[in-house]
């Protein structure tokens, strides 16, 4: 275990240096000048220059990102232009709202996903497995934006059951967790259920319903174990995916995650922060990552890592 997860982290190390150099690509071809947007509109070509020549983006474009590099080396994200502060603090700063919102997601996505996918599967060609997918097929197409749009207008405006937005106690944290959820709900049921009904067609399971077991035993002891594989990796997708910032969800409720802070990064071509938002979004899917495929084993002792 401890050769896989080394090789793994050196795989981690090229994909943080690879994500590194095609977001600072992408950021240095923007038509926008940061210097510019630091300084402001009504500043005089001498005051552009100077902030220029201060931020080190009069230099090539290699020389900069050779710089760069040499800072991260040490952990150094670098400072941000528009507010002055380090990278690795402003991230920090917004690591809280963006777990808890992750943890809500996930959790929702689970107790909503899970259900659904074990009945449609039990139920496979039936009523109700026509309608879970069906459901299901809606939630994963429905776009974020237009779904949290509706939730803030019909749960938080019409019936004032949450607030409309914010960051505070368990009821700011409902409806944006709830977008999410209700969204990767509906992957975590098609997965389950595609997974379920493989299993369920094993001859171990035939055999465990031939020596007289209970349906639910079968399905608890022998079934849902192997058929959750799929889902635990899914589930370190999501982690990384979360960690890394819902610009939509935060935008819309005000929730002032690592999503916030890249977009309010973006409108500002503010390099620093977008490119260290990146690279630590990045380091948290790979982690994420290896963590399901540490786990996999314990689940399934046929696994061996490799």
């Amino acid at each position: 275990m401890l050769g896989f997860a080394l090789g793994r982290l050196l795989q981690a190390l090229g994909v943080l240096l690879v994500a590194s150099f095609l977001t600072f690509t992408l950021v240095f071809l923007l038509p926008a000048d940061p210097a510019r947007m630091v300084a402001g509109p009504s500043a005089s070509v001498q005051t552009v220059n100077s902030i220029r020549r201060e931020l080190g983006l009069d230099r090539p474009f290699l020389a900069q990102y050779a710089g760069y590099l040499g800072r991260l080396t040490g952990l150094d994200l670098g400072r941000s232009y528009k507010q002055n502060s380090p990278v690795r603090d402003l991230i920090a700063s917004r690591i809280g709202p963006t777990f808890q919102l992750m943890l809500g997601a996930i959790a929702l996505e689970l107790l909503i996903g899970l259900p659904l996918g074990i009945w449609a599967a039990l139920k496979r060609g039936r009523w109700p497995d026509t309608l879970v997918m069906g459901l299901a097929f809606i939630g994963a197409a429905t776009p974020q934006f237009w779904l949290a749009l509706s939730l803030v207008y019909l749960l938080a405006y019409r019936f004032a059951l949450f607030p409309l937005g914010g960051y505070g106690g368990l009821s700011h944290l409902i409806l944006p967790a709830l977008t999410l959820g209700i969204g990767g709900a509906g992957w975590y049921a098609r997965m389950l259920r595609a997974s379920l009904l493989d299993v369920l067609d094993q001859d171990y399971i035939r055999t465990a319903r031939a020596k007289g077991q209970r349906p639910a035993g079968v399905l608890v002891g022998h079934a849902l174990r192997n058929a959750t594989l799929p889902v635990i990796t899914m589930i370190g997708l999501d982690i990384g995916t979360f960690m890394g910032g819902v610009v939509v969800v935060e935008s819309v409720f005000g929730w002032p995650g690592l999503g916030r802070l890249v977009w309010d990064a973006i409108r500002v071509v503010d390099i620093p922060v977008i490119v260290g938002v990146v690279i630590f979004s990045a380091a948290v899917i790979t982690l994420a990552n290896l963590l399901a495929d540490l786990v996999h084993p314990f689940v399934d002792p046929r696994i061996r890592y490799r």
